[in-house]
């Protein structure tokens, strides 16, 4: 892995020049739109002029007018054509003579999923027939979408498994291949295929195995407890008395790494929404959670309230806040280039301009938190990055910049962490293809520092 420097150019769209999604609609404020439509307006906002994430748009009132298990279904559709949607341009290729406007493209990529996963052809075709009949000064299009549905169904799922596993664009997948090689990039591209699964953190790590058997869930190496997707959450036993919360098994690592004991003075910078902040207020310490989002930290504050913990939330800007802590968390803001298997709208949405920027941001805010540690005390610098000028680089200048200062790497040493995954400046480097056989984990760096 290098490393310098070596920031990802930016290559730009690597599906070529964007459409005008903008289209006029009929939709009224009043109208609630079926699932297939709202999956296919969220295609065109990711994939538009404007390119916007799913996590922005899951708010949205308009998606909130639909009930909840078809929103559920919507983003669900959503997520997953954008998932596969290379298998669905190849598979559009044949019968389409040339690209229509995107929102009619959008149709069949969405057509094409439905039908290239089983969906029932009859149901799949109307439905999404009558919905190009309904677009505004393209109902014309009608005919086409028609015509080209019923030869994919009649590709249909034989035609689909044979296709690769979709890649990533050539601004994010060239740096990738320089850190890891062509090899292990295609066992990330089949993690990023595969999805991800729902990892549940216990609020008492001594209870994981109870909780693991009360939910029929898998106990993982790490204490995490991981259920098959797409359950729901709210009518799990324990979610009511707040005895675990959603994270992915990588997320939880930082919090567990830092080791909060109890009455400790700990800040957990850019905390929202929350996961690492009710681990740590959960060992007892006396916890700040500082974010930059006064929206997101609602979620945040809500979730303490239904585990039943206590920290001091406060909305303002990492590099801002001062005052002397035992222990600093800084997840800084990334690429999030870590977490496409359950955001693959993120290289698709985005080209990369922005990382260079980022590096900059991440470099700003460690040294800030370093300062703010008592002597004596520890931090966890962490990312949900793929990239490692986002990750191990940082962890190699900061050793330069600052004299006192060391990477512990017998903070590394907690059950489940495999010693092949410690980098060789004492981080630890988790990547999507880890643990392939239980479902994979999110990308993530973490190290632990310490300050004489």
């Amino acid at each position: 892995m290098p490393s310098h420097r070596s920031t990802p150019p930016r290559k730009g769209n690597p599906r070529g020049p964007r459409q005008n999604s903008a289209a006029p609609r009929r939709e009224t404020p009043q109208r609630i739109p079926s699932a297939r439509e709202a999956a296919v307006r969220m295609l065109n906002d990711v994939l538009g002029d404007e390119p916007r994430l799913l996590s922005d748009l899951r708010e949205a009132p308009w998606l909130g007018r639909l009930d909840p298990p078809e929103r559920a279904r919507a983003l669900r559709l959503a997520t997953e054509t954008l998932r596969w949607l290379e298998r669905c341009d190849r598979m559009l290729a044949k019968p389409l003579q040339k690209q229509p406007p995107l929102p009619v493209l959008n149709i069949l990529r969405l057509g094409t999923y439905e039908l290239g996963t089983g969906g029932a052809a009859h149901g799949v075709v109307n439905d999404l027939v009558q919905m190009t009949n309904n677009l505004p000064q393209l109902g014309h299009l009608k005919g086409l979408v028609n015509a080209v549905l019923r030869k994919i169904a009649d590709a249909g799922e034989v035609q689909w498994n044979k296709l690769r596993n979709p890649r990533l664009p050539d601004w994010l997948r060239d740096p990738l291949v320089e850190a890891y090689g062509s090899e292990r990039l295609l066992a990330f591209e089949a993690a990023h295929a595969a999805g991800a699964a729902l990892d549940l953190t216990p609020r008492d790590p001594a209870t994981a195995a109870e909780w693991a058997e009360k939910v029929n869930g898998a106990l993982l190496p790490t204490g995490s407890i991981r259920l098959e997707a797409g359950v729901q959450v709210s009518a799990l036993p324990g979610y009511d008395e707040g005895a675990w919360w959603v994270q992915d098994a990588a997320a939880a690592l930082p919090a567990m790494l830092l080791a909060a004991k109890p009455g400790e003075r700990v800040i957990d910078l850019c905390a929202a929404p929350g996961g690492k902040t009710l681990q740590l207020a959960a060992t007892g310490a006396t916890v700040t959670a500082l974010d930059i989002s006064a929206h997101r930290l609602k979620r945040l504050e809500q979730n303490l309230a239904r585990t039943g913990l206590a920290a001091d939330v406060l909305a303002g800007d990492a590099l801002q806040v001062d005052g002397q802590y035992d222990a600093v968390l800084l997840d800084a803001p990334c690429s999030a280039t870590g977490t496409i298997r359950r955001h693959p709208d993120l290289p698709l949405a985005r080209d990369g301009a922005e990382i260079g920027e980022l590096i900059g941001l991440q470099e700003a805010m460690l040294d800030h938190a370093l300062g703010l540690l008592a002597p004596g005390g520890r931090l966890v610098f962490c990312t949900c990055s793929l990239i490692p000028d986002e990750g191990e680089c940082h962890i190699e200048e900061a050793l330069q910049r600052h004299p006192g200062l060391s990477v512990d790497r017998a903070a590394l040493e907690r059950p489940g962490i495999d010693p092949a995954w410690i980098t060789e400046e004492g981080g630890l480097r988790l990547t999507p293809d880890l643990w392939a056989e239980q479902g994979g984990m999110d990308g993530f760096y973490m190290a632990v520092m310490r300050k004489d």
